[in-house]
């Protein structure tokens, strides 16, 4: 068990420190460090997956001179080693010295000064202060009879002395290295060990280290993509930032392709607005229904905004209602009774006796002076009603005016509060501070107190310090949640460090009652008055920061009304009747019933805007913003529905001090770019911006990729930006797809990795482009196509390794590169037919050609070689050429026939694309055996410690 624990890896830095101070020396530290750096999950993992880049191949190279020599250069002149050279010198010249002592005396030191320092204690503790004082004296005094007679006694009982006092600086020097040497050990690991071991390690992994793929399990952002807390700066959201600053209301239209970010940008703008939230708009052209939720989602959130609970509409009978509110009341009563009225009897009780006394000693005084203020206000109000003071009367007449004045601002009582809330905690503090303090006076206590031993004192004082700081540590612990698991238990520290306060609290008090110096102080007569007025004194503190709940505000109340008059159907019904009491009578009923009405589309409107309107002014005064959010627009269907519900709901839109953000597809941003050519539409009166929210690049691909995962390098997140175009959503699925490969396939090689993935994708594309082939019509000259798309997804679900790809290939490069072909396609295939055979042969193409460059071993290298043929050897180009293929397969295409040229692939639809990776790389189902080849381990370079050499 205790093994598991320490193991555990939040616990390894512990370890680590522990392990520095207890072997200080400097190999020691150089050994701790190496070995932290090789077990972190980081490194550890890179480790044993490719031949000659095992942990041992590590840990000797690290211990060679070269390296060794690299790390100390890295962290040349670093301040924590000249502290640790000196805390190493300092206690080397201590040691010697107390060495040198004990070698002078024939007599065992540490059992002399033992003796010494135990018989000293059992004085102390027996006999007091006084007699180890006299005892210090006696020694002292023979020491010096010994020393005047020159005896051998002397000799030796000085160097036992010289050595054991010695022996205290060699323990503070020890403390003072072990603790440099933990500071020295954090600097060589982190700025000399991690860095020369990262660049060894790339070394000894050979070509491509950025190609091994070994997951950690850190991805929890991916399994979550909608989770919160993972949004990363982009472009596009800066470039919202500069309008929103520069704008003090309006309306920005937010377009893009589908799943290029845009929900996640109108959520996050949301989040930091002082006031937002994001509606989402129906899929069905319903603006009515939409502004009715809108206008719901208002309220709510406004009142949510206020700290005010949203009303929950009845659904049971008000008897029901009644018993349920009785019951929730009923029980808080109960469990607020089961504390407070047992503490308020144990309370009374303890100072009945102290009440009781103070009531005896101060009745008469404070009868005497309650009477004279009666008396005094009697005589007053008497001279006032009698007229026998005049001005007294103008300024009671002035007082009730200006009373009644203030009802609408009640300064009066709101300054008094003030008064209170400023003084009131003033006030009880020093009431507390003062009952404590009249212990200090009294001369009864401060007679006991000098009963008290030292030791009792020392006890007190350590108990009552372990008390304070598990009471502290505790309530630390519980904010931060800090726990520990061990086996199925989960330990909190929160409840640990209170149970340990409970038991040094408990303690400290039998010690305290045991002892008969302390009872004496406790039975003190006078103690339970200064306790209750400690008490009162913390009460009244308490009471000074209660504030009374203000009123609710008149937009709650409205937003409340708003709700109701939305979502119920009120009706009122009236019956009035009449009789009389005789046995034959006349008598008569009438009933009048009145019923809501729903508000239509115009007063609908209205109302919104006008209570976004008062929203909104109310929080400008207190310079917050309003943002609304309106996502899932594109999803409407056309550009034309999209323009038709922005023409709807434009009349809601342009309220002042509000910010309106809208998601619109593609088609309404370019209506909107155009200005008015040739002619203008709803999108010039309703949109008074716009932002472009363009596709991820790699890099920022990278960074959203290292945000939600651990795991993935840079090639990992090429595969997925250039598979996903750079669209967010796609980015994320493309990620775990990998993770999932990785799990499936067990293989770390990003080459592997990369064949499963485009190949699955391949296939699944190409079976749903069969499937709208098969709704065209077709004849016997024409199915020519449709069977070698056929042929090649059989080819695809068979295809289990790169051993049997020989069939694939052929295939593969046939149907890639059909529109190409000198075979033209036949003039009889419809034109829709045509339109998705050369679609999915340009995405074939740009498969093939993804292929040929993720698969193929030198990825770095024929990167380097690419970026130098030109612009379109860039990485970037191949994110842009699977978005091109949603707009045109012939510029795609044209687009990727240059990405082959820059990246120097063949044309030719026969070329071998598996045979160079085959002959490089091992099969992860057969091994290494089947192409007869194990790569070499790579020769140790001292010159790669520097982590800048990447290649």
């Amino acid at each position: 068990m205790l093994w598991t624990l320490l193991n555990k890896p939040w616990l390894a830095p512990v370890v680590q420190k522990v392990q520095l101070f207890r072997s200080p020396s400097r190999d020691e530290v150089y050994e701790r460090c190496v070995e932290a750096a090789v077990d972190a999950p980081p490194r550890a993992h890179k480790l044993g997956i490719r031949p000659g880049a095992s942990r041992r191949h590590v840990f000797n190279d690290m211990h060679t001179p070269e390296y060794r020599a690299a790390v100390y250069t890295k962290v040349d002149g670093a301040l924590q080693k000249t502290a640790y050279d000196k805390a190493a010198v300092g206690f080397e010249r201590v040691r010697a010295r107390q060495q040198a002592a004990a070698d002078q005396t024939e007599w065992p030191w540490k059992v002399v000064c033992s003796v010494l320092l135990g018989a000293g204690f059992i004085v102390l503790t027996t006999w007091g202060v006084l007699a180890l004082l006299i005892a210090l004296i006696s020694g002292s005094l023979l020491t010096f009879i010994l020393f005047w007679s020159g005896t051998a006694v002397w000799f030796n009982l000085r160097y036992c002395l010289i050595a054991g006092s010695l022996a205290i600086s060699r323990v503070g020097a020890r403390v003072e290295l072990g603790y440099r040497a933990v500071l020295w050990g954090e600097t060589l690991h982190d700025d000399g060990v991690v860095p020369v071991m990262d660049a060894m390690i790339r070394n000894l992994l050979g070509d491509d280290p950025d190609s091994l793929f070994v997951p950690q399990g850190t991805s929890t952002g991916l399994r979550a993509p909608r989770a919160p807390g993972f949004a990363i700066p982009t472009e596009a959201m800066e470039q919202l930032q500069r309008k929103l600053s520069h704008l003090d209301e309006g309306t920005i239209a937010v377009c893009g392709p589908r799943g290029v970010g845009k929900s996640t940008l109108l959520e996050n703008a949301a989040d930091q607005a002082d006031f937002g939230f994001v509606a989402q708009a129906p899929a069905t052209y319903a603006p009515h229904d939409f502004l009715i939720s809108l206008s719901v989602r208002l309220c709510q959130k406004y009142m949510d905004y206020e700290n005010y609970p949203v009303p929950e509409f009845a659904r049971l009978s008000p008897f029901h209602r009644l018993l349920q509110s009785t019951r929730r009341r009923l029980t808080a009563l109960v469990r607020w009774s089961s504390f407070a009225l047992p503490a308020g009897a144990l309370l009374v009780l303890g100072v009945s006796s102290a009440a009781r006394s103070l009531y005896d000693q101060y009745k008469n005084s404070a009868t005497h002076t309650a009477d004279t203020a009666v008396h005094a206000v009697h005589a007053w109000l008497r001279e006032v009603w009698n007229g026998d003071a005049v001005v007294t009367s103008v300024l009671v007449i002035v007082a009730g005016i200006a009373w009644w004045l203030s009802r609408h601002d009640p300064w009066i009582p709101r300054s008094l509060g003030r008064l209170w809330s400023r003084l009131g905690a003033k006030l009880g503090i020093l009431l507390a501070l003062a009952s404590l303090g009249s212990a200090f006076f009294d001369p009864q206590i401060r007679q006991l107190a000098q009963h008290v031993h030292l030791s009792t004192i020392l006890v007190t004082a350590l108990l009552a310090g372990g008390w304070f700081y598990s009471w502290t540590a505790s309530n630390l612990a519980q904010s931060r949640a800090t726990h520990m698991e061990i086996g199925y238990w989960t330990i909190y520290a929160s409840d640990a460090f209170r149970l340990l306060a409970a038991g040094l609290g408990t303690y400290l008090v039998y010690i305290l009652v045991r002892t008969p110096s302390t009872y004496a102080l406790l039975a003190d007569t006078d103690n339970p008055s200064r306790l209750a007025g400690m008490v009162a004194g913390a009460l009244l503190a308490r009471a000074a920061g209660w504030k009374p709940r203000p009123a609710k505000p008149h937009l709650v109340t409205r937003c409340e009304n708003h709700l109701y008059r939305l979502q119920t159907i009120q009706t009122t019904t009236n019956t009035l009747s009449n009789g009389t009491a005789q046995i034959m009578s006349l008598g008569g009923s009438h009933a009048t019933s009145i019923s809501t009405v729903p508000p239509n589309f115009p007063a609908l409107v209205e109302e919104f805007r006008d209570l976004l309107t008062e929203i909104a002014d109310t929080l400008a005064r207190r310079k917050k913003r309003v943002l609304i959010g309106i996502d899932e627009v594109d999803r409407l269907g056309s550009d034309a529905q999209a323009l038709a519900f922005l023409a709807e709901i434009k009349a809601i839109l342009g309220v002042r001090h509000v910010y309106y953000l809208i998601s619109v597809a593609e088609d309404v941003g370019a209506a909107f770019v155009r200005r008015g050519l040739p002619h203008r539409d709803v999108t010039d009166s309703s949109l008074d911006d716009i932002i472009h929210v363009e596709a991820c690049t790699l890099k920022e691909a990278k960074t959203i990729l290292d945000r939600r995962s651990q795991d993935h390098t840079v090639h990992t997140a090429l595969l997925a930006h250039s598979l996903s175009g750079g669209l967010l959503r796609d980015l994320l699925r493309y990620g775990l797809q990998i993770e999932e490969i990785q799990v499936k396939t067990r293989t770390h090689e990003l080459a592997h990795i990369a064949r499963e993935l485009i190949l699955e994708e391949l296939s699944e594309t190409l079976a749903g482009f069969r499937t709208l082939l098969g709704k065209q019509q077709w004849t016997h000259d024409t199915s020519g196509i449709l069977s070698d798309l056929r042929t090649l997804c059989g080819h695809l679900k068979t295809s289990q390794c790169e051993c049997t790809d020989g069939p694939l290939r052929q295939a593969l490069g046939e149907f890639a590169h059909q529109p190409a072909d000198a075979r033209p396609l036949s003039a009889d295939i419809a034109d829709g037919a045509r339109q998705l055979i050369e679609e999915a042969a340009a995405y074939s193409y740009f498969s093939l050609t993804l292929l040929e460059i993720l698969t193929a071993p030198g990825l770095d290298r024929r990167t380097e070689e690419a970026k130098a043929e030109g612009p379109y050897g860039a990485l970037e180009r191949l994110a842009e050429a699977r978005l091109e293929l949603t707009i045109s397969p012939h510029s795609a295409r044209t687009l990727i026939t240059r990405i082959r040229k820059a990246w120097s692939l063949n044309d030719s639809p026969t070329i071998d694309i598996f045979g160079p990776v085959l002959r490089r790389w091992s099969c992860p189902l057969h091994g290494s055996d089947s192409f007869g080849r194990r790569r070499t381990r790579p020769s140790r370079d001292p010159r790669l410690a520097d982590p800048s050499d990447r290649h």
